[in-house]
This record gives C-alpha cells, structure tokens and sequence, in this order.
C-alpha cells in the first residue's frame, strides 16, 4: 500500500495529490457536473422490497402453480369448462397475490425514501445535504456520531473520530481514525467528527452489494412461513402416491370413458394442494405492512410484525424511547467552593468545542453561552463506552486548561462526597453531569485520574407522554420490559418509576459476565443502569438463551448491536442512521405509542392465518383420504372437479379471505404446525369417512341411468354440511358480520341446488328424499363428533 501524507488526497479518478485547501472546499459544481456525465455516481438502488419483476415472478413460477397449471390445461382439453373453473381461480389468486404485493411495494419504498437520512457532503465549500444516490466519486462527506458511512472513502479530517466496523468485521470495539485512513461503507460512527473523501461509489463499494441485499425484500424468521412450508412439505410427499393410486384406479380397473376417468382422477388431486394458504399468508403480511405504513411505521423485513407479535420481552432504551430527545439545566453546582461565574464559562466553551453536541450538551448550550475569548486546542468526543467528553482551552488570558464533563460515578472515586449528592438527585428523576478539571493530558489513557470535581450539572429529561400507556399496553399483555440505560441506575430507575414501571433498579457494573448468571439477573431485574453497548449486545443474547423472543428499541449509535441481535429491531425515525439500516421496524414518526399498533397488527396476521390454515388443511386431510378410500374400494371418484371448486370456494376462498383480515387480538402462540394439524387432522378425517360412508350408500341406493351423478350429489351435499359445520367452528366467536358471512356461504350453495341453471353448471341434483336426507342426518353426526373431538383435542392434546 502507498503511504499519503495526511495532509494531502489522492483524486480517485487521477492518482496525484491534491493539495490541503480541495479538502476545505471539497468538490466544485463543474466537477460534479464532470463526474455525473462520465457515471461516476452512487448508483446503487435504494430497494426496500422486491422488483415487479421478482414479485410477478414468485407469485407465478411456483411448484403448486406448475402442478395445478399441468392439470388445468389436461381438462381444459378433456372436460367441459365448469370442470377447469379451478385453474381460472389459480390465475385470479395469483393476480390478487401481485397486486397486493405491489401495492406494499409502492408503501414499502415511499416510506423507505422518507426514512433515508441524507449525507452531508461538502461542494463548493459549503456543506449540503444530498440523496445518497447523489454522491459522486470524490466527494467530501462529512461524519458525526451516529451516521452511516454510506461509500467507501479516505479520512480527510478527524476530531477524535471513532468508527465501528462490527457490522462488517464482527469486531466490537471502535476504530480510531486518522487522516489518510480507509472508511467502509456499512461502518458508523460512534464517536467524535469528521470527513472522508469518497473513493468507490455505487456498486465498487465494500458492502454494497451486503447494503442492498440487506434494504430489500428479505425475510427475518418466521414460524409462520416455516410452518406452512413444512406442511406443503409432506402433503406433497403424501399427494405423489395417492395421484398415482388415483390414477391408476380410475383409468385402469374402472375403464369407464376415458374423459370422465380424467376428470375423476384431477377431482381428486388439485383439492391435496392448499395453494391458497400460501397466498392468503403473504397477502396478509403486505396488507399489515400497508396499515402500519398509514401510521408512519416502516417495517422493512415483512415477518417482523409477526416476530413482534410474538416478543414476551421488550428492551426499551430510555433516551429517545422513555423520554424524548431535548432536556433542560434545572440547576448548577459549584462543588469545592468553585465560582459559579467561571464554571458557565467552562460550559460555554465546552458547548462549543463539540460540532456535533448530544442531547447533555445542547442542553448546556442553550443555558450557557460561549464567552469568544476562550479557544479550544483539543477535544475528546463523547463516548458512551468512555461516558465522558473532554476538552483543552487557552481561556484568553494567558491561561490554558483541561476539563472533563461526564458521568460522576464514572469520573469520580468511590466514596467520593459528590456521589452521595448526585445519587439524591438521580433518586428524583433527574439526570446529572459532573464537570472536572483535569490534570492529565486530554489523549492519555488515565486522563480521568487525580480530576478535580468543579461542578454537578443538573438536567432535567423530558418524558414522553405515550410512554406511560404503552408500557402499561405491554404490561396487560404480560410482556415484560426491560430499561436497558447507559445512564445511572438510580436515575433511570426514577423516569421508570414516574412511568409507572415497577421492578427492582440494578447498576450493570456489577452484573456477571457469564451468560447463564447474567440471564438470571436480568430475568429478576427491571432497570439497568451503567450498561455498555457491549453489555446491551450480551443482555439480549442471554435473555434469548432463556427461551425469551426479545425486541430491542433504541435510537443511538450505541444500541446499533443490541438491535441487530434481537429477534426484532426497532429504531426511532429521528435515530441515528445506523440503528436504522439494522432495525426491522422503524417509527418514523418517533411515537413509541406505535408499539402496540405493531404488536397488534402482528397479532391479527397470526391468530387469523392459524384460523384459516385449518380450513385449508381439513380439505387437504380429507382428499387425501376419499382417495385413499376410493383406491381400496376400487370406486369411481365421486366428485368432478367443478363439484371440488364450488365447495372449496363457499367454505374455504371466500370466508378465508374475510376471516383472514378481520381484527384479532389474541395473543400469538407457538408451534404453528401442531396447533393447526391437531384440528385439522380429526377434521379432515370425519369428513372424509362421512363423505365416503354418504357416497358408498348412494351406490347402493341408486341404480340405473344417473345415478353416478346422484350419487356425487348426495356425497357433495355431505361434504359441503360438513364443510360448514367446520367453518361455523372456526368462526367462533361469532360476531354481526361472521354469522352473516357463515349465512350467505349457506344461501349460496342452496341457491345452486335449487336454481335449474346453476344445476346443470354445476351437475348437482338432490334425486328422491329418502338419500337427501340421510346425507344429512350423517352430516349431523359428523357435526357432532367434531365437536366432540375438538373440545377433547383442546383438553387433551397440547399446542
């Protein structure tokens, strides 16, 4: 590698140096012009969902689809067009699918431009704010705590500038930067101030291509989606043997017309696929997506409102999530017989010395104005490992000085009589500094020893008024929230308090390092004080050990690595614009309240898919069966496929749909695959046996011309009963619109039976009284026994 001077940049497109004053001024308009025409651009798309292309692609080139599409196009040749109704529904269930996707797309994206935060680059000598696709090759960008390093560049200038490359090298600890040093794009900064000049745009950048996979369409975990694929799984595994059966069955050992055979055969198989639960699923998740976007909340991994659906513990960062961003000075201290008078001149000019002050400082600014003869010589940024900032002043008159502003319990030594004061102030909610003049070289490594305390700056934070409620939302959904601070213990403990959240305060510092005692402490614990970004990342870990599924909230550079480890991110929209690229939800307009809103509509995507999951799968349980039936009884299949059509769309498409999106606040429960089959099961089983008892007495009670078709009338008469005994179970508890939904599903199939031309359609026509109703005294029976085995499968048989 060549070495630069540190006082001169390599133009990245001609490799000569260029001298100190480009770096002030950083690009002129001509030479942006110049890059933008030759491409030199940040041309990376900001994706936060899939192309159309992909959607219309992941929605049509499908297994289920390649299998129904196969078998749609065989009886469009051989059956008459009521017979391939259910391709037409595969088609419409399809276009339904990419539609609703693309609408959530159109959300997905405009929020996701809303959310960007926008570099700073410097042209001209003057700092602007740009679109990170408006970067170009050279551009002086300048950094502070908590923005993204969004290309790949050279340090051009560093005022105590820290950088944390965890998200690409897995190392933890910041990187101190230096003039000529190298920055990658995915890294943050955490610490102090700067700017780099970019050095590799668009797609040549380090991470780019792990940026935009990462802002695209992407799926966190999910049981909802595992479960329905490991359900497809082995219905495919069972449908291969019972088609051939089928097959063989219906055109070999029958040898009725060939036609007929084929249309019996694909009756019995499209109704194994439940192709529409997938479908209703990722329908379900965008229409969330498109709701919680209308309350400004982007979630930019779709699963996530499940994930949060299913937390037990949330891990709230207090500032910027308990209380808002701003805080006021309610009092200063002198301490040692300091005059107070030079102390605000202290202030004034530590207030200055900072380009880009946190919340402490800004505070300290407005209350305390910066006296012009003071002059800063040396900084030290904020850190939240370090808890302190410090700078060097030459005071004006000859004078020159160091002082510290930080944390008391971490500037000061144990037992030190300041602690007891600060700890009676913390104990009322309030939020202290402690100024201290220091003896040691600001760059030391014990720059704090020996420190002279001069003054306790008091703050006062300001809480957020939907705090209160959403904690106490969380509470009554028995969700445990952990406050997880960097600030004192006592103090956070104390906002906690005034929230009404009540649980024991415990002081970081002295938990255990070892993740099985650590898990221990926090599961008795409920407000943290003094914890390190390291510690935030290893109290998730071990929350997550102990079989809790963990959200974590925070705004700052500094919850950057416990909001990646959890299970559900959630970041602030006025956040840094790190926590941001690694959260999988983001309150874009800063309202914790938005919380339950989230939780809730995760909750209503997963209590109602696992509603309609066991409609779809009693009907993929009992055509399994009736084929396995008819294969040893050596029977014509009793339905064509138009018979299947209808009673798949009375009692399962249409109320699905319905059921799918209507408003459930049950609390989401675990074990997807066993809390559907364990219904669906029995369910599908009792309708089979009735269904293929109803069909085999029909045979023997009909006979002569027709009476194949009488026979699939009686058998679908006692499916469809059946069907909607299902259906009114699911239902429950019924409310206005369901009972209507349930009634109109009925009124449906009876106006098929009794209108002449929906009879033919359809080749259904109750013939005598006497089969009529003894399909439906089964249908009563098997209603019963459902009833039975469910309420016994509820006591008996866990989810």
């Amino acid at each position: 590698m060549t070495h630069i001077d540190a006082g001169a940049e390599l133009d990245p497109v001609h490799p000569v140096p260029i001298p100190p004053t480009r770096r002030v001024q950083g690009l002129s308009a001509a030479e942006v012009a110049e890059r933008i025409a030759r491409g030199d651009v940040n041309d990376v798309p900001v994706r936060s969902s899939r192309s159309v292309r992909e959607i219309v692609k992941a929605n049509v080139f499908t297994r289920f689809n390649a299998i129904i599409g196969v078998l749609w196009l065989i009886m469009l040749f051989v059956a008459p067009f009521q017979d391939s109704l259910f391709g037409y529904v595969i088609i419409a269930n399809t276009g339904i699918g990419i539609i609703q996707e693309w609408r959530a797309k159109k959300t997905l994206d405009s929020l996701a431009v809303i959310g960007e935060a926008k570099p700073t680059v410097r042209r001209d000598g003057i700092a602007t704010e740009v679109s990170t696709s408006e970067i170009v090759l050279g551009d002086l960008i300048e950094i502070g705590p908590g923005d993204k390093i969004v290309v790949d560049g050279s340090c051009a200038e560093a005022d105590g500038l820290e950088i944390d490359e965890s998200l690409l090298t897995g190392e933890a600890d910041p990187v101190v930067k230096h003039p000529g040093d190298e920055v990658m794009s995915g890294s943050f900064v955490v610490a102090g101030g700067g700017a780099f000049t970019a050095t590799k745009v668009g797609r040549e950048a380090y991470a780019a291509q792990l940026a935009e996979e990462a802002s695209r369409f992407t799926l966190v975990h999910s049981e909802l989606r595992s479960g329905i694929s490991t359900i497809l799984k082995y219905v495919t595994w069972m449908m291969i043997p019972t088609a051939i059966g089928l097959v063989i069955s219906q055109l070999v050992v029958k040898q009725h017309d060939f036609k007929e055979s084929i249309a019996r055969t694909v009756g019995g198989i499209v109704p194994m696929v439940p192709e529409g639960l997938v479908l209703l699923t990722s329908v379900a998740f965008a229409i969330g997506v498109i709701r919680l976007g209308r309350k400004q909340c982007l979630v930019q991994e779709l699963p996530a409102i499940e994930g949060l659906a299913r937390i037990d513990t949330v891990c709230l960062d207090k500032t910027g999530t308990l209380t808002e961003g701003g805080m006021d000075v309610t009092e200063l201290r002198p301490l040692q017989g300091a005059d107070e008078s030079y102390v605000r001149r202290v202030l004034g000019a530590l207030g200055e010395s900072d380009p880009r002050p946190n919340a402490s400082l800004q505070a300290i600014i407005a209350a305390y104005p910066d006296s012009e003869e003071w002059r800063c010589t040396e900084s030290l940024p904020f850190s939240s490992a370090r808890k302190y900032s410090g700078a060097s002043f030459s005071e004006g008159n000859g004078e020159s000085s160091t002082w510290l502003l930080g944390a008391p319990d971490v500037l000061l030594p144990a037992g030190d009589p300041a602690l007891a004061e600060t700890e009676r102030l913390n104990e009322a909610g309030l939020r202290v500094l402690l100024l201290s003049r220091a003896t040691r070289d600001l760059d030391g490594p014990e720059v704090k020893l020996n420190a002279r305390p001069t003054a306790l700056v008091v703050l006062e934070q300001r809480l957020r008024p939907d705090a209160a409620d959403t904690l106490r939302y969380f509470a009554e959904q028995d969700v445990k929230a952990k406050v997880i601070s960097g600030d004192n213990a006592v103090s956070v403990g104390a906002v906690a308090g005034k929230l009404g959240l009540t649980g024991s305060v415990v002081d970081a510092r002295h938990l255990p390092d070892e993740k099985e005692e650590l898990a221990k402490s926090l599961d008795k614990g409920t407000v943290f004080g003094r914890v390190t970004p390291q510690q935030k990342r290893d109290m998730v870990g071990a929350l997550q050990s102990h079989g809790h599924t963990v959200a974590m909230t925070g705004d700052g550079v500094n919850d950057v690595l416990a909001l990646k480890d959890a299970d559900i991110g959630v970041s602030m929209g006025s956040g840094s614009e790190a926590t941001r690229a690694v959260a999988q939800i983001v309150l874009l307009n800063n309202s914790f309240s938005t919380l339950p809103s989230v939780v809730g509509e995760g909750r209503r995507v997963i209590g109602n898919i696992t509603r309609v999951a066991t409609l779809f799968l009693v009907k993929t349980v009992y055509s399994v069966l009736l084929a396995i039936l008819v294969v040893c009884w050596q029977v014509e299949y009793p339905f064509l496929p138009r018979h299947l059509t209808l009673l798949s769309t009375l009692t399962i498409g249409i109320p699905a749909f319905f059921l799918a999106l209507a408003p459930n606040k049950e609390r989401a429960q675990p074990h997807f695959v066993r809390r559907v089959m364990r219904y669906s099961i029995p369910g599908g089983v009792v309708a089979g046996v009735a269904t293929f008892v109803t069909y085999l007495i029909a045979r023997h009670y009909y006979t002569g011309e027709g009476s194949l078709d009488a026979e699939t009338s009686a058998a679908t008469l006692t499916l469809f009963l059946i069907s909607m005994w299902v259906l009114v179970i699911i239902a429950r508890p019924y409310t206005w619109w369901r009972v209507c939904l349930v009634a109109a599903m009925g009124g449906a199939f009876l106006l098929v039976l009794v209108v002449p031309g929906l009879q033919h359609f359809f080749a259904l026509k109750l013939v005598g009284e006497t089969m009529p109703w003894i399909a439906v005294g089964i249908s009563v029976v098997a209603a019963a026994v459902l009833e039975f085995l469910w309420r016994w499968v509820d006591r008996r048989v866990p989810a």
